[in-house]
Order: C-alpha cells, then sequence, then structure tokens
C-alpha cells in the first residue's frame, strides 16, 4: 500500500493504514460537545489561516476540502483518507465497520467504489443533507475571483444560495465548509440581505463567538453589517462578555468587537459589564456613571467591582489575552480604584508580560501608572521586561510615553541606562529622526518642552510625576542631570559617525541643533567629548561646501536654514520675547561659527549666488547680523561689492530684501 502524506504541525510526514486508524480513534475519544476542547484541538496555524481568511475574503481552494487533514492520497487510499479526517460525530456513525473496511483497503478499486457510495448516501441521510450538497455546488462558483464573476450572475448565485440556506442557516454556520458558504453569502449580498442573515441567527451568537468555525462567520457579519445589525448582536452578547473573555475563542471575538467595529457608548457598555452583574443587567440605570463617581458613593460597591474587575483580568491572562485592548480598558479601570497593596499584587499578576501592555493608549496608561505607583524593586522587574522590546516601545506611539515616564521617574539612573542603552546606542541614528521615537531624548536635553511634547501629553506626563512623589525620592531635575550626563556622549558619538544622514533628515536637523546650542549638555561633558562637539560644528561647516544653485545642495532641505541660524546667532530662539539668548558655556558657535563658515564656504565669487537664492539668503542675513556686530571688516567689505546686483525683484527672495533693508538702515 502506497504511503499517505500528512500534514502535522506545518510539515509532511507518511502514514500508513495502521496511524490512520489510530488518527480515527482518538477523535472518537475527544468530547465534541465541549467548545473549549473543540478550540484546543484545533493548531494555532489552523486558526491563524482561518482568520486571514475571514479578513482578506480570500478562501484557498485547498481550505474549500472536506475537512480534510491529509494533502496528498493516491486514488486507492482516497476513501480512507476522507474516513480518517472526519469529525466525531462521523466517526461515531462510522464506527468499529470503518475500521475493518479500512483493514481490507487492499482488496480492490470495486471495494472503494461501494465505500465511496455508502459515504455518499450517509452524508445525504444528515439533517439537510441535499441542501448542503446543492449549496456547496453554488458556492464554488459563487467565491470565484480569478476570473471575477459578472456582478448579475454572482447576484443570481447569492439569490439561490440563500433560498436554499434560510431555513437551514443556523445548521450550517456550526459547519466548517458550510460556515464559509454563509460567509461568501454575506460578502456578496445587499444590506437587506445581510440583514436578513443576522435576524435568522438571532439568538445564535453566543454560539458563534465560541465556536471554532462560527466564530468566523461572526466576525463577518460585524465587517459588513449595518450599525442596527451591530447593536443586535452587541445587545444579545451583552451580559456573556466577561464569561467570553475566558473562552480561547470567544476573547477574539470580543476583541475585535471593541478594537474594530463598537461606538465610543458601546465600548463603555462593554467595559462596565466587567464592573460586575448590576452593571451588565441595569445598564441604563449606570450608563452615565463613571467609575469613580460609582466608587465614591459607596466603599462596598468599590469592593465589588475591584473584585470583578481583578478576577476577568487575572482569568484573561492565565488564557494569553495579555495583548487585548479591551482588557487593557479593563485594566486601566482597576489602576484607577486600586490601592498600594493591590498595585503590588497586579505586578505580581502581570509578571513577565508587561511589554504586551505598551502598544494601545489604555495599555500604555496601566503601565505609566504602575511604574509611577512602584516600589524600586518592582521597577527593576518592570524595566527588566521591558529592555528586550527597547526598540519597539522607544519608537511605538504610545510606548514611547512608557520610556519617557520611566526617565521621569525611575531613581536608579545607572539601571535605566543599562537597561536600554546598548539598544539605543545601536538604534540611536535611526530613533532620532522618528517622530515618536526621539521624544524621550528631546526629554532628557530638554525637559517637557512645549516643541516637542503637546499640551496634552505634557499634562499626561505630570500626572505621573505627581503619582511618583510618593515613591521616587531624588528630586525630578536631578534624575534629568544624570541621564543627560550618561546619555551626552552617546548623541555626540552617534551624531559624530552619521551627521551626513541625519542632515538629511528635518527631526534630524532638529535634534543635531538641540544637542550643539545646549549649555547643560556642554556642562557634563568631559575634555574628550568638548572636543568631539568641536568636530562636529567643523563637520557641519564642510557639509555645505558646493554649488549653492543645485538642487541637491544641502541648504535646500527644510530645516538646514534653521539650523545654520542657530549656529551662526550662537543661541536661542526665544519666541516669546523675540530676541535670541546667547549660550554661555558652548564653545565655537556664534561669531567663531560665522567667521569660520564665511571663510571656508563663502567669499566674493559665490556671496551673491548666496543672497539671491530664496533658500540661502536668510543665512546671509544671519552672517551679516553676526559679523557685522564683531567687526569682521571682509565679510562687510564683500558685501558692499555685490549690494547693487542684488536681485529683489523675486517676491519669494523675502531673504534678500531684509538684507538690502537691513544694510540701507546701517548706512
Amino acid at each position: 500500500m502506497a504511503p499517505i502524506i500528512a500534514k502535522k504541525n506545518g510539515k509532511k510526514h507518511a502514514l500508513n493504514s495502521k496511524d490512520i486508524k489510530t488518527t480515527k480513534k482518538a477523535k472518537v475519544v475527544a468530547d465534541p460537545s465541549s467548545d473549549e476542547s473543540a478550540g484546543q484541538s484545533t493548531s494555532s496555524a489552523e486558526d491563524d489561516d482561518d482568520l486571514d481568511d475571514v479578513l482578506d475574503g480570500a478562501i484557498s481552494s485547498e481550505e474549500s476540502a472536506d475537512e480534510d487533514e491529509l494533502d496528498h492520497i493516491s486514488d486507492k487510499d482516497e476513501l480512507d483518507e476522507e474516513s480518517a479526517s472526519e469529525n466525531g460525530e462521523e466517526a461515531d456513525d462510522a464506527g468499529e465497520g470503518a475500521e475493518d473496511k479500512e483493514g481490507t483497503s487492499s482488496s480492490g478499486p470495486g471495494q472503494h467504489t461501494e465505500q465511496r457510495k455508502l459515504l455518499k448516501e450517509r452524508k445525504m441521510q444528515r439533517k439537510s443533507g441535499t441542501e448542503v450538497q446543492q449549496i456547496k455546488s453554488l458556492w464554488e462558483r459563487l467565491r470565484v475571483n480569478n476570473p471575477p464573476v459578472p456582478k448579475p450572475v454572482r447576484e443570481k448565485l447569492a439569490n439561490e444560495v440563500w433560498e436554499l440556506s434560510k431555513d437551514c442557516i443556523s445548521d450550517l454556520v456550526m459547519k466548517h465548509d458550510a460556515s464559509r458558504v454563509v460567509q461568501t453569502l454575506v460578502k456578496y449580498s445587499s444590506k437587506e440581505r445581510r440583514d436578513q442573515v443576522v435576524n435568522a441567527l438571532k439568538g445564535k451568537y453566543y454560539v458563534l463567538a465560541t465556536s471554532s468555525y462560527g466564530k468566523y462567520l461572526l466576525i463577518k457579519l460585524l465587517h459588513y453589517g449595518s450599525k442596527q445589525s451591530r447593536q443586535l448582536i452587541i445587545d444579545e452578547l451583552h451580559g456573556s462578555l466577561r464569561k467570553l473573555m475566558r473562552h480561547r475563542e470567544g476573547a477574539y471575538v470580543v476583541e475585535d468587537l471593541y478594537v474594530l467595529y463598537a461606538s465610543h457608548e458601546q465600548k463603555q457598555q462593554m467595559i462596565r459589564e466587567f464592573w460586575g452583574a448590576e452593571y451588565a443587567v441595569f445598564r441604563d440605570a449606570h450608563k452615565d456613571l463613571t467609575l469613580e463617581q460609582v466608587c465614591e458613593s459607596s466603599a462596598e460597591k468599590k469592593n465589588i467591582i475591584t473584585k470583578n474587575l481583578i478576577g476577568t483580568i487575572t482569568a484573561s491572562v492565565d488564557k494569553g489575552s495579555t495583548g487585548f485592548q479591551i482588557l487593557h480598558a479593563a485594566m486601566r479601570d482597576y489602576v484607577r480604584i486600586a490601592g498600594d497593596k493591590e498595585i503590588s499584587e497586579f505586578i505580581e499578576v502581570l509578571e513577565d508580560k508587561f511589554a504586551e501592555l505598551v502598544h494601545t493608549p489604555e495599555g500604555a496608561e496601566v503601565a505609566c501608572t504602575l511604574l509611577a505607583k512602584a516600589t524600586a524593586k518592582e521597577r527593576k522587574s518592570i524595566i527588566k521586561n521591558l529592555k528586550d522590546h527597547a526598540d519597539k516601545l522607544i519608537r511605538n506611539e504610545t510606548g514611547n510615553t512608557v520610556f519617557v515616564t520611566a526617565l521621569m521617574c525611575v531613581d536608579d539612573t545607572v539601571l535605566m541606562f543599562k537597561s536600554f542603552g546598548p539598544t539605543i546606542k545601536e538604534n540611536l541614528q535611526n530613533i532620532i529622526v522618528d517622530k515618536f521615537g526621539r521624544r524621550p531624548f528631546q526629554y532628557i536635553l530638554l525637559g517637557l518642552d512645549g516643541k516637542y511634547f503637546s499640551p496634552i501629553v505634557k499634562k499626561e506626563l505630570q500626572k505621573y510625576i505627581e503619582l511618583s512623589k510618593n515613591t521616587s525620592k531624588k528630586p525630578f531635575d536631578q534624575r534629568r542631570k544624570e541621564l543627560l550626563n550618561k546619555f551626552a556622549p552617546m548623541y555626540l558619538s552617534t551624531i559624530s559617525k552619521h551627521y551626513s544622514i541625519i542632515l538629511e533628515e528635518t527631526l534630524g536637523c532638529q535634534f543635531v541643533n538641540e544637542v550643539l546650542v545646549n549649555d547643560e549638555l556642554f556642562e557634563e561633558l568631559g575634555e574628550q567629548d568638548k572636543q568631539r562637539h568641536q568636530e562636529i560644528i567643523d563637520s557641519i561647516v564642510t557639509y555645505y561646501k558646493g554649488d549653492v544653485s543645485e538642487e541637491t545642495h544641502p541648504i535646500h532641505r527644510p530645516f538646514s536654514v534653521r539650523l545654520l541660524k542657530s549656529l551662526i546667532q550662537g543661541g536661542k530662539w526665544n519666541a516669546k520675547e523675540k530676541t535670541v539668548e546667547p549660550l554661555q558655556s558652548v564653545q565655537g558657535l556664534g561669531a567663531d561659527f560665522a567667521q569660520k563658515f564665511y571663510e571656508d564656504i563663502i567669499d566674493e565669487t559665490n556671496l551673491l549666488d548666496w543672497i539671491n537664492n530664496a533658500d540661502s539668503s536668510f543665512t546671509i542675513v544671519a552672517l551679516y547680523e553676526s559679523l557685522s556686530k564683531s567687526g569682521n571688516k571682509k565679510f562687510v567689505k564683500d558685501l558692499k561689492k555685490v549690494a547693487k546686483k542684488i536681485d529683489q525683484s523675486n517676491e519669494k527672495n523675502k531673504g534678500a530684501r531684509l538684507l538690502v533693508k537691513l544694510m540701507n538702515n546701517k548706512a
């Protein structure tokens, strides 16, 4: 007998008839009545494939096979294969007689012809067997994508499928292949037809949510359904969400419902259900109450809500649902009302799963609150869990807020630098030009500066600073200065090696500007790093060599002019006072930089080109303001030589007109 090739855990291996018998027996033993058992018997790889099918609307021809676990079977062994892939119910029907037939399968092709006939008759005798076979035949034509079925033909096929399935739809949705038929019907039907499907399945949505196959149809209905149909599904599942969050299949349905399809009001309704049975049953009476209001009204209610929340959270974490956004929302409610002892116990519940919080707004708020309230020992445990995810954490839109909170709250700055420093050093070149990744390092340089932290973000971070006052001992500014002392050499080293790449990006120019024009950073540097600071300044001068009329010249990049102006002025621009605040400690900027820049980059041969170019003219204005004050006669002399040739007709070149105006005022 030729070997049968089977798939197991994504790998192929050969099965003989003895192996097939063992497979059949194992399936008979499994309890088909248990939703969780059924879910657990399905491999995670199969679940992922099914979910992809649902979301993408693409069902491969291989997956439409009749619950087949085997890949390649010979004609001789086809019946054995079909028998091996039957579910528990079919295996019971087959009984020992099927196994006996397998044992005599080598008797000839006539034997298999008889068995195929018996198998077909058995399928037709099942509930709605005839309709299912007709429906599947129509579905094979309906689901074709290449070439696409013409719209009139598709509508006709969809109508025929609906007429056959509308009376037995509740039987179809629980079967592997038949469930796919209904999913395709929902995808290609009109709004009215989808509403009919939703109404036909009324009372079945909890069963669908906990079914290995039915859950995909439920997600399809949420995806393509109307607001009314979504509300109907949410209303039917209401009261069962806590139970579903503990279920392997149901948890994914609740998560998709919360993240993708529920409105803000519906989300609040779903989260209130986690508070307890009272808020699930009397949802309309509590819909306008906040968690804080409920807890303030009664200590007993607060204890009940706390107990219910931590029960749901703990069970869901144990089930592997720590990364779910709806669970993060429940966690956020919990940490708002939890006491110090409960916070410590909650940190133990999360253990090594802390990194799974930071990718959602709710989860990031939980992580920040725990960091702010945690003891030194607990913070060490949290940081240990986060350090392996440093790069993703820092660049994440919400994760970078968690990292900033850690920088603000953790007293052990040595631990912070040792934990995150190696990964940051390796990726800093890319981090400082990232929209979100740069913010923690701008905080180390400037604190919560309004240029890089919006009022909303600043308000949120200030909240964590207040929460950490009971657990953090060092003064706030001292922590930041210690971090600046450790990270400053890393900033200079990265800029020195990669300045030509960093300066190509607007965000990179901004970061270099903040590093170079910073008295506080310069004061933290040793002699070797101060020398490197000067080397970077010299490199920037060289970087701007070339013909300014060429489009590839660095002066045409968005932030280049601001960077040069800041270095030439030798200070920071105060927008409120509209004046330049001169630097006290940094060396090599201001008039020194202006003179070097003019001598190395510009002279009387190309001065006029810099003035008549709209992008570079403001650099000459900055040079004029700086060098005329320092008494640089050569620059003033060269400027006078070309003054009459300055083109003031270009309306876009505001810098040239401003320069002429300044020269005339001085004269």
